[in-house]
């Protein structure tokens, strides 16, 4: 089983990290479909209060509640500290979006036991994994 698979079929609770209150931006499109298929979705983002129906936090460490995957929306060079904070409130998964490469903070959470997903669209490889299943 691919790394993509065991995150999604594994987990229930994803932090979204940098998820927009925008209807356009790919965070939310991810997140809102991500919703829709099941999964709890918590919003991180210091500038909102509530996106998609969730009550958004400003960073990890306010999350209340366990936190299975890390969906990060944000430049690769602010990656690392996102890593250390998940880490630090005990996610299972670091999953970096289409685009998003950091090769250390990738290394970090490996050492850390957080398995990780990287440049890769949550979205698409859920679609992939049903479609697999329906077929």
């Amino acid at each position: 089983m691919s790394t993509e698979a065991e995150i999604l079929n594994s987990s229930k609770t994803i932090a979204v990290v940098g998820l927009s209150a925008k209807s356009d931006r790919p965070s939310y499109r991810v997140a809102s479909y991500l919703k829709e298929n099941g999964y709890k979705i918590i919003p991180v983002n210091p500038g909102a209060k509530e996106i998609l129906g969730e009550s958004c936090y400003p960073d990890l460490s306010s999350v209340p509640v366990p936190v299975d995957v890390v969906d990060i929306f944000r430049r690769s060079e602010g990656v690392l500290p996102i890593v250390e904070e998940a880490i630090k409130i005990g996610a299972r998964a670091m999953w970096m979006q289409e685009g998003v490469i950091n090769e250390e903070a990738a290394a970090r959470a490996r050492e850390a036991g957080l398995l990780v997903v990287m440049d890769r669209c949550m979205f698409k490889e859920h679609r992939k994994l049903q479609r697999s299943k329906d077929s």
